[in-house]
């Protein structure tokens, strides 16, 4: 599945295209899960699915101290458990939970925004 974003790329990363097997982030196709803001691109992010989620693995997402992170999973949305939706909102970072297609929307809308976000996008 493919899907080309309207908005284009100022000082900083824009999600190209979603497909079912990779992502296209600043013209880069990337095969696994990744997590990208304005100017950062973390390919080893050791998650596949939502399950897979822990304190761990949401680390690097609460240590850059975003005011959102939105996750992209599927073509289904689906929600963190508790644990990790706590660990957000203890630290007054906003999560949301969506397909990968609309992750991508949101991210570089929010991007176009200027706002400290990152996009958490599970393959």
């Amino acid at each position: 599945m493919l899907n080309w974003t309207e908005h284009q790329p100022g000082n900083h990363h824009i999600i190209n295209a979603v497909h079912d097997d990779h992502v296209v982030i600043s013209d880069r196709r990337i095969d696994a899960s990744v997590i990208v803001g304005a100017r950062l691109l973390e390919e080893s992010w050791p998650v596949c699915s939502l399950s897979d989620l822990s304190l761990e693995t949401i680390e690097p997402l609460l240590a850059l101290t975003p005011e959102l992170v939105v996750i992209g999973c599927g073509t289904r949305p689906g929600f963190p458990d508790a644990q990790i939706q706590s660990a957000f909102l203890s630290r007054g970072i906003g999560l949301e939970s969506m397909t990968l297609n609309a992750a991508a929307r949101t991210f570089n809308i929010l991007m176009s925004e200027n706002r400290r976000a990152l996009a958490a996008l599970i393959l």
